[in-house]
């Protein structure tokens, strides 16, 4: 399989899930447990860049990884996020939701469910700095109060993650 690239950051061992028009990866500074991006394969800014098919396959993984993440960080809901364009947050220039575990006691953000916004801005901020034009590995983002996770810990998590698609599609949560 060719490896993942969100925008020109090499993801493939940060992935859990992937279809032939998109993929699930880790984050590597989750705002909460199992903050995770879906994001299509090919890498365009926007959305309206995207073909029929790649912005259904895009909406099917979205609907099937929210329902994992739901069901394996036990919680009762969902955010979820797209900055499409700059004006937005956006500062990866290539497409991507961001999938957020939401529980209705215990999450940081129960009191204020707003204040998760502003948070994802900073999330997105200091990565495009990062973001040059050839092959790299991910970096890491400007927002201090979250620490970046070891490569090492992303790829457990995303081990973790892809073995409850194993045991629910009877498979492998990679699909072609």
């Amino acid at each position: 399989m060719s490896p993942l690239l969100f925008s020109t950051i090499e993801v493939t061992a940060q992935s859990f899930y992937r279809t032939a028009l998109s993929y699930a990866i880790v984050n590597l500074k989750p705002i909460v447990p199992g903050h995770v991006l879906v994001i299509p394969t090919r890498p365009v800014p926007r959305l309206a860049d995207l073909n029929d098919s790649e912005l259904a396959s895009l909406m099917r993984s979205v609907n099937r990884v929210g329902t994992i993440v739901e069901h394996a960080y036990g919680a009762d809901a969902l955010t979820i996020a797209c900055q499409d364009g700059k004006s937005a947050g956006q500062s990866v220039p290539h497409v991507h939701f961001h999938i957020l575990p939401r529980k209705s006691q215990g999450d940081r953000f129960s009191d204020s469910n707003d204040a998760i916004y502003p948070e994802l801005e900073t999330s997105e901020a200091g990565l495009s700095s990062d973001i040059k034009t050839a092959h790299q590995p991910l970096k890491v983002d400007a927002d201090d109060h979250r620490p970046p996770r070891t490569i090492e810990e992303m790829v457990k998590e995303a081990a973790w993650l892809k073995g409850f698609f194993s045991r629910e599609e009877g498979g492998s949560a990679d699909i072609d």
